[in-house]
């Protein structure tokens, strides 16, 4: 009995500094985790070309590794890196010379007061705009600092998940505490899931954005391609996401008395770039692998508050894997124990 004591003893001691070992570490890594969640959904979108490559193929595995960081690049890494820095630059010429910002906020604020007779933007939100476009760079230039770290870090662990792959997954097998059929169900579902969030998400995005930037070039407004740029990203939030640019566009050229390319710009947004979302779900994207619309909101909430810019594709990932251990659990745990039950009763 004492023996036994002691074994336990020494096997809680142990557990308990292994787990603050563990904590200690992450709470020091936390900033680069978005770089790990890259890292494993680049290898989960592309493990399948890269073992028909190396296994089947023979080819070099650290040279098809490369190749594949080089495709990252050019594929992901570069269109992002000009879009940001095209709204750095923007950023930074309205932080300079705020006047124009200023007229158009005031544009605004002065036909939503004489369609509703109230004064819905006060002054307050009309002026101080250097100030609070000031505020900005600092968050800008962290941000992009930490975003380069991950990089790094999803180039780093990504290759070598590429050239360790088979061997990662025949470990990882080992260490989850689940029956054969449900490891299998959960590598299934993370691989849909991945391709969801990862592919199907920004593209709905993507293809938004290219909408509205037609639409903005047709109805003649300035910098339609920032704006098309911005409007794609507003577009992670389904529903209302895509209004939050095109409503105060139409609104600021009904305020120049554009009545007509307002009108036409607002009905091109309202059936092209609002059904386009729709159009894209229900067609190419469920073969991808669609997510529902309350699964990216609640997604993007959590997502944007633990892991910022990342936050986009990793937050609805979270929840939608927290659906698939809750319906793991269930077949795991819940129905043998509904059998057990059941058993009596059928004899």
């Amino acid at each position: 009995m004492v023996p036994d004591f002691n074994f336990r003893l020494r096997q809680v001691f142990y557990l308990i500094v292994v787990i603050a070992l563990a904590v200690i570490i992450f709470k020091q890594l936390y900033i680069f985790f978005p770089g790990f969640l890259g890292a494993l959904t680049l290898y989960i979108l592309c493990r399948k070309y890269y073992f028909n490559l190396t296994i089947r193929r023979n080819w070099n595995k650290s040279l098809t590794a490369l190749l594949f960081m080089t495709l990252f690049f050019a594929c992901i890494v570069a269109p992002i890196y000009f879009s940001l820095q095209m709204v750095y630059t923007k950023v930074e010429a309205i932080i300079k010379d705020p006047t124009q910002v200023n007229q158009a906020v005031e544009a605004v604020s002065k036909q939503l007061k004489e369609w509703t007779g109230q004064d819905l933007l006060t002054k307050e939100a009309t002026t101080n705009v250097r100030e609070k476009a000031g505020s900005i760079i600092p968050g800008v230039l962290n941000s992009s600092a930490t975003m380069l770290g991950n990089l790094l870090m999803i180039l780093f662990l990504a290759f070598f998940m590429f050239t360790n792959g088979h061997a990662l997954e025949k470990n990882l097998r080992k260490f989850i505490p689940l029956h054969r059929g449900n490891i299998d169900l959960l590598a299934d579902e993370t691989i849909s899931m991945v391709r969801a969030n990862a592919i199907g998400i920004p593209l709905v995005s993507i293809i938004q954005g290219i909408v509205a930037v037609v639409g903005y070039w047709i109805f003649g407004v300035k910098d339609f391609v920032l704006l098309g740029l911005v409007t794609g990203i507003c577009a992670f939030f389904p529903v209302v996401g895509t209004a939050l640019i095109w409503l105060p566009i139409v609104i600021f050229m009904f305020s120049k008395g554009d009545n007509g390319k307002a009108i036409g710009l607002g009905i091109y947004c309202m059936v092209a770039v609002g059904n386009i979302d729709y159009l894209a779900r229900v067609t190419f994207l469920k073969k991808i692998g669609d997510v529902h619309p309350v699964t990216t909101i609640l997604g993007l909430i959590v997502g944007l508050r633990l892991f910022g810019f990342w936050g986009f594709i990793f937050g609805p990932l979270m929840i939608s894997i927290l659906l698939l251990l809750i319906k793991i659990y269930k077949t795991e745990f819940g129905e043998p124990a509904e059998k057990h039950k059941a058993g009596p009763v059928a004899n």
